[in-house]
């Protein structure tokens, strides 16, 4: 069948779909038709169908031969018999020759096709007329039971072809006529009551029998017309399919192109608003106009803002594209504890609040990425909604579950707004009274954080659940398998040191490439006090450090950028340097990329992390944590 479908597919025209219900008889009667019997796409199956029931009629007219030869060769004359034996051996080797070259055709088109069929057909005529020959040759001879077998052998081979010529009423008639007319014709020439009644038995045999290869014919029209229709659903299925499929890769083709767009807009944009905020902070120190200072503020929130906006469009079309996939694992949550105070402790030291962690040597199995990035949202909107007391991140074992949740002594949420909190571009609104020390509030981000996290936690499969008290605080609780590994990890000690107010007598050891910000960079931290030792790139640090003289302080800070020219990163220059002095020198690394390895290299070389653009205020409280100094006061912003 699917050798058949192949053929229609390739040398037919397509069929139209039949009409639904039982087939309209054509003009002229169910019998008047031949090659329009059936839609011409039906043709070639016809055809094959023909040849393959070829073998079987083959090996079944030599058979009938041997048979005939052998019961009547003793009553017949040698002469007659040969002649009839000869005749249908030569029938049976064209039809033999005729299903070879079958074979080894690649007919095309309906002439082709209409061509095979004629030769077939001549063969079966021939065929019908050796088997009513062979009744006026045998019939007489011998006793009457092998006359009844006579008669049994000539039918045989009416009814085996019905199958066959079903869709040929005509040439299934003439072929029955060859058969049937010759026997009774022979059988009524006996001139007796007995001998016309037998013939007439057999014309109404052969009558019954034309019916029922008309009804078989009908019945497989019907089944051929549904088969049609069949194949034209097939059709249009698989064209829609099609369409379908080039709609879903267009769709992947423009989210990854959304995709790329967010990234490369997000790395490239992050440049000029890191140094947008530098100059902007700069210029605040150098004004003591209160409107000027009102200016200044309005942009650092605003550059903040950004900041925001790009991590969170990213996130979601990574997420909404298809581009996040889940791959679980078993891990201690300390290894994303451990992350988490690198990234927000310096912004909770600089709000005054605690932030405590717990539950570190728990082991769960889960995407360790995808749950950073969901703690990530969650202590980033704690620290930011609170003002006052800590935020705690906590596991805990529950059964074989552990529950992650973020706790904090917030401003929390109020009950008609918890159920729109996860909505996208949603941010609770502050009512009249409520307090709101921080001056951005309402503007940092798109209302896009919780959303993340929920997404996030859907494609984990892990539960995720919120509780708040207004002016109590709020704890979100994301339930995850409890996973088989078991390892020791410690949390490495809270650095502290003597506070200080300003950076005087600290030298800060600064590496960027882009000018811009270089500049940037060099009048905001002498702003601050600082001594600087500014570089383009790798190679003049090295040189500064090759002709640095032995009794010179050394660098309390390093500030680097990432990605820096020749191939060269920020990671290589922080390593020379501590080489060269022999000591780990706190650093701090500023990118614009977002890549989660960053943070892994942040782990293995000691550093903190600062993603572009970076406001001042949260540069100058990163800087006062690896200092261990109290950041100078410079106004919300």
């Amino acid at each position: 069948m699917a050798a058949t479908l192949r053929v229609v597919g390739e040398h037919a025209p397509p069929a139209r779909p039949a009409p639904a219900g039982p087939p309209a008889p054509a003009p002229g009667g169910d019998e008047g038709q031949d090659d329009d019997e059936l839609s011409l796409s039906t043709l070639p199956e016809e055809v094959r169908s023909m040849f393959d029931y070829m073998p079987a009629t083959l090996a079944g007219t030599l058979a009938g031969i041997v048979v005939l030869l052998l019961l009547f060769g003793p009553f017949t004359a040698l002469g007659p018999m040969l002649a009839w034996a000869a005749a249908a051996l030569v029938v049976w080797l064209g039809r033999a020759w005729t299903y070879r070259a079958f074979q080894a055709a690649r007919p095309r088109g309906a002439a082709a096709w209409r061509s095979w069929r004629r030769r077939w057909n001549l063969g079966t005529l021939c065929s019908g007329a050796c088997w009513g020959g062979s009744t006026w040759l045998f019939y007489g001879s011998g006793d009457p039971v092998l006359q009844i077998a006579l008669i049994v052998v000539v039918y045989t081979f009416c009814v085996a072809v019905v199958p066959i010529l079903a869709t040929q009423p005509r040439i299934y008639l003439a072929y029955g006529a060859l058969c049937f007319v010759p026997m009774a014709s022979r059988i009524a020439a006996g001139g007796g009551l007995h001998e016309w009644q037998l013939a007439g038995v057999l014309l109404l045999i052969f009558s019954l029998t034309a019916l029922l290869a008309r009804n078989y014919r009908q019945a497989l029209q019907r089944a051929l017309e549904l088969k049609q229709q069949a194949d034209e659903l097939l059709r249009q299925l698989r064209a829609e399919k099609r369409a379908a499929d080039e709609a879903r890769q267009a769709a992947e083709v423009a989210n990854r192109a959304k995709t790329q767009f967010f990234a490369a807009a997000s790395h490239d944009l992050r440049q000029p608003l890191h140094a947008l905020g530098l100059f902007a902070e700069a210029l605040r120190q150098k004004s003591h106009d209160d409107e000027a200072i009102h200016l200044v503020n309005s942009i650092n929130g605003s550059v903040d803002a950004l900041e925001a906006l790009f991590s969170e469009l990213l996130d979601i079309t990574r997420i909404d594209s298809g581009g996040v996939a889940v791959a679980p694992q078993s891990f201690e949550v300390g290894d994303i504890l451990r992350k988490l105070r690198l990234h927000f402790e310096p912004t909770a030291f600089e709000k005054g609040l605690a932030l405590r962690l717990r539950g570190a040597r728990q082991v769960v199995f889960a995407d360790p990425l995808l749950v950073e990035r969901v703690l990530r949202n969650l202590v980033s909107n704690a620290i930011r909604y609170t003002h006052d007391g800590s935020v705690l991140v906590g596991a805990r074992r529950r059964g074989d579950q552990v529950l992650l949740q973020v706790w904090d002594t917030g401003v929390g949420i109020p009950a008609e707004e918890q159920a729109r909190i996860f909505e996208e571009f949603y941010q609770v609104p502050l009512r009249p009274g409520d307090a709101a020390p921080d001056p951005g509030l309402q503007r940092k981000g798109l209302g896009l954080g919780l959303a993340i996290v929920r997404r996030l936690a859907a494609l984990m499969g892990a539960p995720l659940s919120m509780r708040s008290v207004p002016g109590r605080g709020t704890v979100f609780s994301l339930c995850l398998p409890v996973g088989r590994l078991a390892r020791e990890a410690t949390l490495p000690p809270h650095a502290s040191g003597p506070l200080r107010l300003t950076l005087e007598g600290r030298l800060i050891v600064v590496v960027e490439d882009e000018p811009a910000v270089r500049a940037g960079l060099e009048v905001l931290l002498r702003g601050w006090g600082a001594t600087l030792a500014v570089f383009e790139g790798l190679a003049g640090l090295e040189a500064w450090l090759a002709a640095r003289p032995a009794q010179a302080p050394a660098p309390d800070l390093l500030l680097v950028d990432y990605r820096l020219e020749g191939g060269d990163t920020g990671v290589d220059a922080l390593r020379r340097v501590r080489t060269q002095l022999g000591r780990p020198v706190p650093a701090i690394v500023v990118t614009g990329s977002t890549l989660t390895r960053l943070e892994q290299e942040a782990q293995a070389n000691d550093f903190h992390l600062l993603i572009k653009p970076v406001v001042p205020n949260r540069l100058r409280a990163m800087i006062a944590f690896k200092l261990g100094v109290k950041p100078a006061a410079a106004g919300p912003g």
